[in-house]
């Protein structure tokens, strides 16, 4: 049986999902957290169901084995894929599971939004997933837009650049998300634009950060779980499959401080 004091298991393609990590640090300041990015297998966006399901497996029996009492999958492209396998895998521990596309799903029923944009990689969009599981609410229209060059736009630097200005441009633009109240940002990396994606739209848009959305989800799961730790006894712990410089120096984009890498292959 899991119990309070466990971490929670978090994983992503590479470091985006930090941006998950730091709205759960911030949300859970009790708690303790096992990050994992597959940093040697990225972007998972542009691979297939069938390998992101093969490593998301990996990743979370390597959580599992940590003790997890509570996995998130901070990864879209791994939550439309692979959920249901990683899911099944955990059931058989105890642990639960947090993805990053219902807890959005729900926050956008709540709302009753009639006109809603998604923007994500390729896998996310083309899965179809945010529009399957939103078509039987009533009165709403959903407007998906692949936008495959943010991830990696963001990785190498160029968030709030005239770059970033100009992609966001010629993606926002797209006729598909014409008319839309809100949008959702169903990438991990992409709260690291969404000031700049309000600014495209004049504020006229309510842009929803998924990162804090999932934060407040699992700290909800906890309480119903009665799973929340009371205090953060041993520090946070961060994995990569493939370590690099450039990743290096990326953490602290994402998860706001530095933090020590360490390296493990699957």
């Amino acid at each position: 049986m899991v119990q309070p004091q466990q971490p929670i298991g978090i994983f992503d393609s590479g470091i985006g999902g930090l941006t998950v990590a730091s709205a759960l640090a911030k949300a859970l300041p009790n708690e303790r957290f096992l990050y994992f990015g597959d940093t040697a297998h990225l972007p998972y966006g542009e691979k297939s169901k069938s390998l992101i399901t093969e490593y998301s497996v990996q990743i979370t029996l390597f959580l599992l084995d940590k003790g997890i009492k509570h996995l998130v999958i901070a990864c879209n492209s791994a939550s439309a894929a692979a959920y249901e396998s990683v899911r099944a895998l955990c059931a058989t521990h105890g642990v639960a599971v947090t993805n990053v596309i219902d807890p959005v799903v729900d926050y956008i029923q709540q709302k009753k939004f009639k006109h809603v944009g998604i923007i994500g990689t390729k896998a996310t969009i083309s899965s179809g997933i945010f529009q399957e599981k939103l078509k039987s609410t009533a009165g709403l229209e959903v407007h998906p837009k692949s936008t495959p060059l943010l991830a990696a736009m963001i990785e190498e630097g160029f968030a709030g650049t005239d770059v970033s200005r100009g992609v966001l441009k010629s993606y926002l633009s797209d006729p598909v998300l014409r008319g839309i109240e809100a949008i959702a940002l169903a990438c991990t990396h992409y709260p690291l634009i969404a000031s700049e994606v309000r600014n495209y739209f004049g504020g006229e848009v309510s842009v929803l950060d998924t990162a804090q959305i999932v934060a407040e989800h699992v700290k909800n799961t906890l309480t119903e779980l009665d799973l929340l730790a009371t205090s953060q006894t041993e520090p946070h712990e961060f994995f990569v499959s493939d370590l690099t410089e450039s990743f290096k120096k990326s953490t602290q984009l994402f998860f706001g401080t530095d933090v020590l890498l360490k390296a493990q292959k699957l």
